[in-house]
Order: structure tokens, then C-alpha cells, then sequence
């Protein structure tokens, strides 16, 4: 049983203040600094001068994130840490700045959370293009998937698997490092037409055009076809109401043959829905999102998959980040 945190005043008002920190990151990735930056020693001034910025602010965000530790400040100027270099750098292939980005395009509706909980309704966002929000979401998960899939493609058996569906693949990660790992697989990424040249840039990046194809297709609105013996559901449950995710499952269980298997990758919540943390706060950022979008728990997610027809449903001994788990389910053969 997990203790409740007390909390104190200080603390309380070091997490309502926590935005700060995390704007200030934004707003470093937004000019792309640490790229400007990159392996070398740069001052205020030259830096401004780069950017067209103001000379003042410029100094206050550099100081700034060299106080949090992302770079270092000495009487030459300012200089990148490693993990700077490594992590928020575009000439790194480690570069996470995407889903910083997304994160980004997300606190407009975060900061009127408020009004999504009395309406119940996602609120309208004005900032930014919808094609710059599509890039960074989707570049994002891109930046999320490379973190665990070369992982996951080694852990999960899909020995004696033909063909693949990665259901709402976006850029295909996944789906490229499953084939990599099953040198007789061959994978389908469907997703949203406007997902098309984000991912067959991926697909071309990796050598792999000659085993993963890009399917356009609505998986909401339209009905899905071909056949598959495997399928992959990484994190577009939580983006639908119950009854769309029924819907889903459905759809995917028609394309599947007998005895094929479904693979749900999700952030889930307990059965009492109170934690873990990062899914329950999820859940909110599907709210001000998303018209029914929530996370689950893995009680209901079961019964989801059971209602379609599946069998055999279980966890997999994962815990990826921010508590994404995966439930793996088979459809018995006629």
C-alpha cells in the first residue's frame, strides 16, 4: 500500500512555481541555443547578435540555464554540459527537442485546464501552426519510440509472425525495429494521410522501404483491411472515448488472422485510477486535448479486448517510461 506525500508549504509552492524551469527549457529549444551553441564557447553578445535577440534577455536566459545545469558559465562565456550536447543538440542523433516542442505546443491548453474541467471539453488552442504541431508530435514520438523500441523489438517474440500492422504508427519506429529484429516480417504503419512523409522519411532513413509500406487510412472514421498476424496499438487508445476504443479493437481483430496476436502499449492507470502518476496526470493532458480521451486502467483495457474477441489476455513484465506497460492478447482460431 503507497503512502500519501504530506506536503509542506515550500514544497507546494515550489511545484506551482515548477513552470518556470520548464519554460525557460522551452524557450531555449524554441530558439534552438543549444544547437547555436554546440561544442563551443560563445558569449552573450556574439549569441544575441546570432539570434537578432535582445542583448539583456539573452544574458537572463543563458544565466538561467546555466543555474539549472545545462550549460557552463565561465569569464569566456557560455559552453554547453554533455547532456546538453547530447540530448537538446539537433546535430545529435540522440536529439529529443521534438517532444520538448510538443510539450511546448501543450501548456496553452494545460494553463486553462480550469475551464476543460467545468466544460468537459478540450479548449481551443490559437498558438502555432497546425502543420508545426503535427511535426513536433509526431518527430516527438519518434524521439519517445527510438528511446525504448530497439529494446522492445529484442524482448517481444513475434518468431514465426509474416506481417505486421502498426495501428496509428506515425513515423513508423516501431514498426522499422520489429522488422529489424524478424528478418521475416514485414510491417503496414497505418496512420493519417498528413502522417505520410514523416514516415517514409523514417522508413527511407533506415534502410527499410523494402519491408515496411505506409498505409492512409482513418482508423477511427474508415474500416481497415488486409491481413495481419501481429498487431501493435502503441498509444492511440487513450486518445478515444470507450466505445471509439471497442471500435478499434474491433477493427483490428477483423483484420487479423485466427490465431494472430495484439500487442496494447498504453500508460495505465490501477484499477483504482489514482495512480501511478504520470497516467492520472495523462489523462488530464487528454482532457484539455481531446473531446474523450483518457487513460486507462488495465482492468478496463482487458475487458475492451475481450469484448472484440481476444483471449489469453495478459501483462508483459515491462515498465517503460512514465509507466507505459503492454498487454498482449491473441484471437483463437475459428
Amino acid at each position: 500500500m503507497s503512502t500519501k506525500k504530506e506536503w509542506t508549504a515550500g514544497e507546494l509552492l515550489a511545484l506551482s512555481g515548477a513552470y518556470w524551469e520548464t519554460c525557460t527549457l522551452h524557450a531555449a529549444v524554441k530558439l534552438d541555443l543549444f544547437t547555436r551553441i554546440g561544442e563551443r564557447r560563445v558569449g552573450a553578445e556574439a549569441l544575441a547578435a546570432e539570434l537578432g535577440s535582445d542583448l539583456r534577455g539573452t544574458r537572463m536566459l543563458l544565466d538561467a540555464l546555466s543555474a539549472m545545469g545545462l550549460l557552463v558559465k565561465d569569464s569566456a562565456g557560455y559552453r554547453n554540459t554533455d547532456e546538453a550536447l547530447t540530448l537538446l543538440s539537433k546535430d545529435s542523433d540522440q536529439y529529443i527537442g521534438h517532444i520538448i516542442l510538443h510539450h511546448h505546443h501543450l501548456v496553452e491548453a494545460w494553463g486553462r485546464l480550469d475551464r476543460a474541467v467545468c466544460t468537459g471539453r478540450p479548449v481551443e488552442k490559437k498558438n502555432s501552426t497546425q502543420e508545426e504541431q503535427r511535426e513536433h508530435f509526431l518527430m516527438g514520438m519518434f524521439n519517445l519510440a527510438m528511446a525504448i523500441a530497439p529494446r522492445l523489438a529484442r524482448e517481444i517474440d513475434l518468431s514465426g509472425k509474416r506481417r505486421l500492422l502498426d495501428l496509428g504508427g506515425g513515423p513508423g519506429t516501431y514498426a522499422i525495429h520489429f522488422c529489424k529484429a524478424n528478418p521475416e516480417l514485414r510491417a503496414g504503419v497505418l496512420d493519417l494521410p498528413t502522417t505520410r512523409p514523416f514516415a517514409l522519411r523514417t522508413i527511407e532513413r533506415f534502410g527499410m522501404s523494402n519491408r515496411v509500406d505506409f498505409i492512409p487510412c482513418d482508423y477511427v472514421q474508415d474500416e481497415l483491411h488486409g491481413s495481419f498476424d501481429a498487431a501493435w496499438l502503441s498509444h492511440i487508445l487513450h486518445g478515444e472515448g470507450p466505445d471509439t476504443c471497442r471500435d478499434i479493437l474491433r477493427k483490428t481483430a477483423g483484420v487479423l488472422e485466427p490465431g494472430g496476436l495484439v500487442l496494447i502499449h498504453e500508460f495505465i492507470l490501477n484499477d483504482t485510477e489514482d495512480a501511478p502518476l504520470f497516467p492520472a496526470l495523462f489523462s488530464l493532458n487528454m482532457l484539455v486535448n481531446t473531446p474523450r480521451g483518457r487513460a486507462y486502467t488495465e482492468g478496463e483495457l482487458k475487458s475492451m479486448l475481450e469484448e472484440a474477441g481476444f483471449r489469453d489476455v495478459g501483462r508483459l513484465p515491462f515498465n517503460g517510461p512514465n509507466e507505459s506497460g503492454i498487454l498482449r492478447a491473441v484471437l483463437p482460431a475459428a
